[in-house]
C-alpha cells in the first residue's frame, strides 16, 4: 500500500517538473492591454479600388478607416505622429489592402490630420466602448457633422503617376527619415534570440535585440533611411505571421 502511494507521489512530482519546464520555455510575447499600432497609412482614391489594391470603396468625406486587425464600428483614435493632430473615427468593413500599410484613410481624414504623403506616419489606438473620452468626442462630431459634411476637400488632390498613387497636400516641415521594424517584445532573452534565428533562416534578414527592461526584450529590424528599403524588409517578414508588427520612428 505504501509502495503504491510512493509511486503515485513520484509520478506527480515528475509530471509537475515537466509542466513547469514547459511553461518556462514557451514563447511569451508581451501584448498590449488595448490594440495600438504605428505605421504608414494609405490615403484612399478610386484608382486604388479600380486597380484592386484596395478591395472596398471609401467616400472622401467619411470619418472611417479600414484596419485589418479591428472589427467594424470599432472606435479608434488616429494620430498624425509627426504633428500630434488626431481624430476619433470608426473602423469600416473588412477590407484587403497592402500589407505594408496599417490602415486606409479617407481624403477628409488626410486633410484634417495634415498627412504628408512622403511620410504618412500614424498611430491607431482602439478605444473601449465605455470610454468617457469617446462620449465627449462623439458629441462634438454630432454638432459639427452637418457643417463639416458640406465643406469640400479643396486642399487635397489625387493623381495616378507611373502606377503610383500621389496625393498633394499642404506642405509640412520635413523630418529625418529613420525607422525600425518592431517584430515583438518578449519576456525572456532566450526566446528573443530564438526569434532572431528564425528571422534569419526564413527571411535572410538580420534582426537585433534591444533590452527594454529585465522582463522585456525587443526584436527589431533596421534602421531604414528610405521608404523603399523599409517596405521591402517589412513585406519580407510577413511570412512570420505576426498580427501586429509595428513601424517605429527613431529619435
Amino acid at each position: 500500500m505504501h509502495y503504491k502511494k510512493l509511486l503515485t507521489l513520484f509520478f506527480f512530482i515528475a509530471y509537475s517538473s515537466c509542466t513547469s519546464v514547459s511553461v518556462k520555455n514557451e514563447i511569451r510575447i508581451i501584448e498590449k492591454e488595448t490594440f495600438s499600432n504605428k505605421g504608414f497609412t494609405l490615403v484612399y482614391s478610386n484608382i486604388l479600388y479600380d486597380e484592386k489594391i484596395v478591395s472596398n470603396k471609401l467616400q472622401e468625406r467619411e470619418l472611417i478607416i479600414f484596419q485589418r486587425n479591428l472589427k467594424k464600428n470599432t472606435q479608434v483614435k488616429i494620430s498624425n505622429i509627426l504633428n500630434n493632430k488626431s481624430l476619433i473615427v470608426k473602423v469600416g468593413k473588412k477590407t484587403k489592402y497592402p500589407l505594408f500599410n496599417n490602415s486606409v484613410i479617407s481624403a477628409r481624414i488626410a486633410k484634417e490630420l495634415d498627412i504628408n504623403l512622403d511620410e504618412p506616419y500614424v498611430e491607431i489606438i482602439a478605444i473601449p466602448e465605455n470610454s468617457l473620452f469617446i462620449a465627449k468626442k462623439a458629441k462634438t462630431f454630432d454638432e459639427e457633422k452637418n457643417v463639416a459634411n458640406k465643406v469640400p476637400v479643396n486642399d487635397i488632390s489625387i493623381d495616378n503617376l507611373n502606377d503610383t498613387q500621389k496625393v498633394s497636400i499642404k506642405s509640412t516641415p520635413k523630418t529625418k527619415f529613420s525607422y525600425t521594424i518592431k517584430i515583438a517584445d518578449f519576456f525572456f532573452e532566450d526566446t528573443a534570440v530564438s526569434m532572431i534565428k528564425r528571422i534569419k533562416s526564413e527571411t535572410n534578414q538580420s534582426g537585433k535585440i534591444k533590452k527594454i527592461s529585465d522582463k522585456k526584450y525587443r526584436v527589431y529590424l533596421g534602421p531604414y533611411t528610405n521608404i523603399n528599403s523599409l517596405q521591402k524588409s517589412y513585406n519580407s517578414i510577413n511570412i512570420l505571421e505576426f498580427d501586429n508588427i509595428e513601424i517605429i520612428k527613431n529619435d
